[in-house]
This record gives C-alpha cells, sequence and structure tokens, in this order.
C-alpha cells in the first residue's frame, strides 16, 4: 500500500492545474459547508481555504487536495470526502501563522491523513 500524498489532487478529480476556483462552493458528505476563498498551487502542497460564513461563524478552514473527490466546474462545486463536522473540528486556518511559520501545514497533514471511514 502506498501513502496517501494528501498535498495533491487525485487523478479522477478533474483538476486542471491554472483554473480559478475561488468562489466554488464546497459540498462535504453531508451537506455545504461554504466557498472557497484561497486556492493554493503551491508546489507539493494543495489546499483551499474554505469560508464557512455564518455555517461556524465566519471560521476559515484548510482542505487539503487529498480529501477533493470531484470538482465540477459546470455546478462550480467541489465536493470533498469529509463530513461537515470532520471539517468544524479540523484546525482554523491563520493566514499569518502560514506566512510565519514553515511547518504550518503539518497540523493539517496530522488531522487530515487520520482515518476517516
Amino acid at each position: 500500500m502506498t501513502e496517501f500524498d494528501i498535498w495533491g489532487y487525485r487523478p479522477d478529480t478533474g483538476y486542471q492545474q491554472g483554473t480559478d476556483i475561488v468562489g466554488y462552493k464546497v459540498e462535504a458528505e453531508d451537506g455545504t459547508i461554504g466557498k472557497i476563498s484561497k486556492h493554493s498551487e503551491e508546489v507539493d502542497a494543495f489546499y483551499l481555504v474554505v469560508d464557512t460564513g455564518v455555517w461556524i461563524f465566519g471560521k476559515h478552514v484548510l482542505l487539503p487536495a487529498g480529501t477533493i473527490k470531484v470538482i465540477d466546474m459546470v455546478e462550480e462545486k467541489v465536493y470533498v470526502d469529509r463530513t461537515k463536522d470532520q471539517i468544524k473540528d479540523a484546525p482554523e486556518y491563520d493566514a499569518a501563522k502560514h506566512a510565519d511559520e514553515p511547518t504550518y501545514l503539518e497540523q493539517f497533514a496530522r488531522y487530515y491523513n487520520m482515518p476517516h471511514m
């Protein structure tokens, strides 16, 4: 068994490098969680930052690209393989810490690499 790359897109998601998906709705396994406010195409660290709006009071959450099942370009929706509660319980995204701490993304890798079945 090979180790899953949480920071890479799965081959069957429909992702195309350079496509602007900011503003797309994000669908968890049990409903909508918010809209994409940032999309990173950093080498070895593809991820989304999702603005959850009023759902969890304006919290921004980071979703590694490996959590994405499908990107629907027509509907402008991104489907992820986590539940709303799993996303709500994730570490909160902090842009300042991300800029200042080289190991910042590791907490997200630990959280999202945990079994989610």
